[in-house]
């Protein structure tokens, strides 16, 4: 995948992603796997192997979407699958009211706006 095919439709950096990254980077992996135990979402005795069988990672928005975090992500729906874009910036309500919300939330999700706005010009 090229770079640009790392950037979610809502403009969130794929590339860095540790949920992503869990197939082939160990230090995420490490860390995923640390995180669903303590949400509980696999057990003590559970794994990367569980992790992956059960298809709890991503390969992002443009990949297969049977393997993807959230695959009735509000955002993704809109827009891939209702508007039929590759990205929410080729919207023409762009920026909306589900992408400002999620900006609301600070970090990432602002600096994936901004991302958006600079993928717009």
């Amino acid at each position: 995948m090229t770079c640009k095919e790392m950037i979610a439709v809502c403009g969130l950096d794929c590339e860095s992603c540790d949920i992503r990254r869990v197939p082939f980077d160990s230090d995420a992996r490490e860390r995923m796997v640390k995180w669903f135990r303590a949400q509980g979402w696999i057990k003590e005795s559970e794994g990367v192997e569980e992790i992956i069988s059960r298809k709890m990672y991503c390969k992002g928005c443009r990949g297969d979407r049977s393997v993807h975090w959230s695959p009735e992500c509000p955002i993704l729906v809109c827009c891939v699958d209702e508007k039929g874009f590759k990205s929410c910036h080729e919207c023409n309500d762009f920026p909306c009211e589900k992408l400002e919300k999620q900006a609301e939330q600070g970090g990432k999700y602002r600096e994936a706006l901004d991302r958006l706005r600079t993928m717009k010009k």
